[in-house]
């Protein structure tokens, strides 16, 4: 039976040992385990991040099969709805295992998951998390999807990286080997060069390759293993575009990258003083993103889309030529502090924006007036005079929630007020 199967299962790595490459993302995995363990985790889910092939799925079996763990494995995006979470792994993670193993939770494809449509698939996984007494590992190829941004704010995030052209070389002679293939070193570099770093794809061609002829060459390897239209994230694509050799590299990681053009220029915006080293490069990089920025609100207003390649062009060799001279240096992309931001004040926006609605019911006024002119004065109010602030707090019916948000370090005071029975109001 096992002559027949797909070499991407048949030699999936069994035991950490037999896996390649994402040294990193393995030690910042087993650190977490090991805190999991002692019942101090950072985070009580893990969330793997990266392009198809790097190995995410294969390194969570060949962990669970190494440290002898029960595996309880389901595909979100297959399984979308609150209901079939619950059924399906609810049970496994919050009890405990009958053979006296530890159990992993594996979520695949969480990236899959849309909030709205899909039953409250993501609301599911989060209460998972939360009860489950077992370590819960996601993956996703891109963790900064917006559908799963609440799962990603309770994860530690574990990036893995499209893997080295030496390691998927590696891989491919070791099944060479096991498959009794005669395999030229430059036929398997050619494959490796080709599948950009992904491992699955590069097996795939190595045995539509073999299988058809036998044997595995240069010339075979390149007439018939495929360059592939890949989607890079965020990441990647910042890597490729600030380290592009020539401007098609550039031009390819904008033009492929999975994230809209507006996001992805502040991606930009925020790495351009990590990349470069002058003030010189810095103010070019800078230069030609604002341009391209021009480009994007003139596309806007007037709704003339062929100025998208000027836009392009200027964000993405524009910026990668902005430097001197070629670096190529190891720089350590992070998610932009203004989204970082953003999603911490998420919270206080949606309080601000309900005191908003309740108001402008009353004061028969427009939310905007209210977050603008009204909501600063009750600021005011709430932190100096607490007494006051409670009746207002009763008189609107206010909740504590939103008591909180207006009076800061104050709060406790005002909400001590409300807890005393009301006097009557004033005629």
């Amino acid at each position: 039976m096992s002559e027949n199967l797909p070499w991407i299962i048949k030699y999936r790595p069994r035991t950490l040992e037999e896996f390649v490459d994402q040294e990193e993302a393995r030690k910042t995995f087993i650190a977490w385990y090991e805190q999991w363990k002692a019942g101090r985790p950072e985070k009580k889910a893990v969330l793997l991040h990266g392009p198809a092939g790097t190995g995410k799925s294969s390194f969570v079996q060949a962990f669970a099969n190494s440290y002898n763990l029960e595996l309880y494995e389901m595909n979100a995006s297959d399984y979308r709805r609150k209901s079939d979470i619950d059924r399906l792994v609810r049970v496994a993670a919050s009890t405990g295992s009958l053979s006296g193993r530890g159990k992993l939770i594996f979520l695949d494809e969480v990236d899959g998951l849309n909030p709205k449509s899909d039953e409250g698939g993501v609301e599911a996984i989060l209460q998972l998390i939360e009860v489950s007494k077992h370590p819960v590992v996601m993956a996703a190829n891109d963790a900064y999807s917006p559908n799963i941004r609440s799962l990603r704010d309770v994860s530690l995030l574990i990036e893995f990286k499209r893997l080295r052209e030496t390691a998927v070389v590696q891989a491919l002679s070791r099944i060479c080997e096991k498959e009794g293939i005669h395999c030229e070193q430059e036929g398997l570099k050619e494959i490796a060069r080709r599948s950009e770093g992904d491992l699955r794809s590069a097996i795939n061609d190595l045995q539509a390759i073999a299988e058809a002829y036998g044997r595995v060459t240069l010339e075979l390897a390149k007439a018939l293993s495929a360059y592939r239209n890949r989607e890079y994230a965020p990441f990647e694509a910042l890597r490729r575009i600030f380290n592009a050799k020539y401007i098609f590299q550039a031009r390819d990681a904008i033009s492929s990258a999975n994230i809209d053009y507006d996001t992805l220029k502040i991606w930009i915006n925020e790495h351009i003083p990590t990349y470069y080293d002058t003030p010189e490069e810095v103010s070019r990089a800078y230069e030609a993103l604002s341009r391209a920025d021009v480009y994007l609100g003139r596309i806007i207003k007037s709704g003339s889309w062929d100025l998208l390649a000027y836009a392009m062009e200027l964000m993405g060799p524009g910026v990668a030529f902005s430097r001197k001279t070629y670096k190529g240096k190891f720089v350590k992309f992070t998610y932009p502090e203004r989204f970082r931001l953003l999603s911490e004040t998420r919270k206080a926006r949606e309080i601000r924006d309900s005191i908003a609605e309740a108001l402008a019911r009353r004061l028969l006024t427009s939310k905007a007036t209210v977050r603008s002119e009204v909501i600063p004065y009750l600021k005011v109010i709430f932190t100096s005079n607490p007494k006051m602030a409670a009746g207002i707090a009763r008189e609107y019916g206010l909740t504590e929630e939103m008591v909180k948000f207006l009076a800061g370090n104050k709060a406790g005071e005002v909400l001590s007020y409300l807890k005393k029975p009301s006097r009557g109001r004033r005629s």
